[in-house]
């Protein structure tokens, strides 16, 4: 019988929110920070979770309530927290979340972790909206890390442009809303968040 394998959530809590002007990460719904909620799904669905950070967040009060994990890696996006995640972490498969998706479901975790490619890199959801892929809620195997340095050594760094040139599983969002995140303020007035006060 095949050794199960592990499968932690990781929550990307590391960038700089330029467009928001706010950290989205400490965006409240319901009572919660949108990272906590990030987390909490995950707790559902995973061994244990993360929060990627960089090195002048990681003091953050709301950060500091969950393991974290610093960026190895300076001024090249949510890669890097990914990577770093990988490199912390060797040979353990991860479910990433952004932590800007506030109507991001269980029911959609459940599907990507059901319908994933044991053999491929990467599993993800096609967008509901151009069909590309959509790396920031997907699953990136443990092997994945050898794949994402040679692009990320070779000047690539965009998430969604490593998995439209790599042999990635694309699957159909159950919830063609769950995948909408918030970039603006105008994001966040259409969406169910709230600022944090």
């Amino acid at each position: 019988m095949a050794e199960e394998r592990k499968l932690y959530g990781l929550v990307l809590a590391g960038g700089q929110s330029r467009r928001m002007g706010r950290d989205k990460a400490l965006l409240q719904r319901d009572g919660r920070t949108q990272l906590r909620f990030a987390v909490e799904l995950l707790q559902g669905v995973t061994e244990q979770q993360f929060v990627s950070t960089r090195a002048q967040q990681q003091d953050d009060a709301e950060r500091q309530c969950f393991a974290q994990i610093v960026d190895r890696y300076d001024n090249i996006g949510p890669i890097a927290g990914i990577l770093s995640a990988l490199e912390t972490h060797p040979g353990v498969d991860w479910l990433v979340l952004a932590c800007d998706l506030p109507n991001l479901d269980r029911q959609t975790l459940d599907h990507l972790i059901a319908h994933a490619a044991v053999e491929k890199p990467f599993t993800a959801f096609r967008s509901s909206h151009d069909g590309l892929p959509e790396p920031l809620c997907a699953i990136f195997r443990a092997h994945s890390a050898a794949i994402i340095r040679a692009f990320v050594e070779g000047g690539l760094v965009c998430p969604r442009k490593i998995l439209i040139r790599s042999d990635t599983m694309l699957l159909q969002q159950p919830n063609p809303a769950a995948l909408d995140n918030v970039n603006t303020p105008d994001d966040l007035a259409s969406s169910i968040l709230h600022a944090a006060q």
